[in-house]
């Protein structure tokens, strides 16, 4: 089974950004947007890639994203059979939590929360990986 750990960075926040996803403690995917863009759009960025990269078989994905874990396993549900919208106002970042909650539901993944910059190397790896990919860096 593989194991993904996903990151993104964008500094200053809204900034420039970057993502990551390190498989096998490796970095396996690095990514950006053009033009201006925050850490929760990479983030949620790096969980696509993730997906992706799966194709629909088991992984486990380790993220420090809370709100993330959170959007695909407790409101994406009920924002989409309201038709992508939520009590309150806009779904910001709809784009990725569209194609987001699509991966998701249709792959066998585990999200699994990690606390960031707490010395867990996979984490630590895709927080570096994120931040040189924010700066161009690609493998």
């Amino acid at each position: 089974m593989n194991i993904y750990y996903t990151d993104g960075s964008a500094s200053p926040n809204p900034g420039p950004g970057g993502f990551a996803v390190i498989k096998d403690l490796k970095p396996h995917i690095l990514g950006s947007e053009d033009g201006t863009t925050t850490n929760i759009r990479m983030e949620g960025k790096a969980l696509v890639a993730a997906l992706k990269d799966a194709a629909g078989a088991p992984c486990v994905i380790y993220t420090d994203s809370e709100f993330w874990i959170n959007v695909v396993t407790k409101w994406a549900a009920g924002w989409q059979s309201k038709g992508w919208i939520k009590k309150g106002g806009e779904i910001k970042n709809l784009d990725i939590v569209q194609e987001l909650y699509e991966l998701f539901t249709a792959s066998q993944a585990e999200l699994r929360w990690v606390r960031g910059h707490e010395g867990d190397a996979g984490n630590e790896l895709a927080d570096e990986w994120a931040n040189r990919a924010r700066k161009g860096e690609r493998i």
